[in-house]
C-alpha cells in the first residue's frame, strides 16, 4: 500500500483510527480536500499535509478546531 497515491474515505479512516463519518466531516468542512472520481478519494500528499498542518489540534468541534494545550 506504500506506493498508493489515492486513498478511499474508508482507508483514510482506518489510517487515522476514526470512522468514515468523521472523515466525511473533515472533507465537508474543508480540512481534508478530496477528489470525486465516482467516489471520494484523498491524495497521499493531501493526507501528509493535513497531518503536518493540524498536528496538535482538537477536532472535537469541527466548527471550532483549536490547538491543544501543551
Amino acid at each position: 500500500m506504500e506506493n498508493k497515491v489515492l486513498f478511499t474515505v474508508a482507508e483514510v479512516g482506518k489510517m487515522f483510527g476514526i470512522g468514515k463519518p468523521k472523515v466525511y466531516d473533515l472533507i465537508k468542512n474543508g480540512y481534508l480536500p478530496a477528489l470525486n472520481l465516482g467516489g471520494l478519494k484523498i491524495k497521499k500528499s493531501t493526507i501528509d499535509e493535513f497531518l503536518s498542518t493540524y498536528e496538535n489540534c482538537d477536532f472535537t468541534d469541527m466548527k471550532n478546531v483549536v490547538k491543544m494545550a501543551a
